[in-house]
């Protein structure tokens, strides 16, 4: 449990902003143009994460709905709920030379030789959900997947946060 809290409080404070990939999705049925309150779940409220990172996570969100009209409110039209995911992702690249005299096919004379390189690395994804309150159904998901950096300054890691979910709602609302 330590170590997923880890994980998790690693990928909201240091996700790279110059590899953000954005994706979402939505229930084409939503009526988006009538949805102007919103407020956060519980369960987004008690993120996984220290306070300040969960503080500034919400407040990138709330900065971002703030932009696209909403405001906060006791009685929503909808709740924000927020996911994170952290996974250990490992690649290989390899490389072949060939060393020796020439005619490499005709009569063979040299040799060739493989080097791997295995890079790892941490991948993280922050989950908005936008959930109709009336009706108690996920309406849109935002979602933003980054390279984490664990060596982020704390300045870093706020334009981080405030890049990724920015980024993320740049897919709402979404084209019909």
């Amino acid at each position: 449990m330590k170590k997923l809290l880890y994980l998790l409080f690693v990928l909201i404070v240091t996700a790279s902003c110059s590899s953000i990939k954005v994706s979402s999705d939505f229930d084409k049925t939503a009526g988006f143009t009538a949805y102007k309150t919103f407020a956060f779940t519980p369960e987004a409220l008690n993120l996984p994460l220290d306070d300040i990172n969960r503080n500034r996570v919400l407040t990138a969100v709330t900065n971002e709905l703030a932009a696209k009209g909403f405001v906060k409110a006791d009685n929503p039209d909808v709740l924000i709920d927020v996911k994170i995911k952290a996974q250990q992702v490992q690649t290989a690249t390899a490389t072949s030379d060939y060393y020796g005299a020439g005619y490499r096919y005709r009569w063979g004379g040299g040799f060739s030789s493989t080097t791997i390189n295995y890079d790892s690395y941490t991948e993280g994804t922050l989950f908005v959900d936008m959930i109709d309150a009336a009706k108690n159904q996920l309406v849109w998901q935002g979602r933003g997947t980054g390279t984490i950096n664990p060596d982020a300054s704390q300045q870093r890691r706020e334009e981080n946060i405030n890049y990724a979910v920015k980024q993320i709602f740049t897919k709402y609302p979404p084209k019909l």
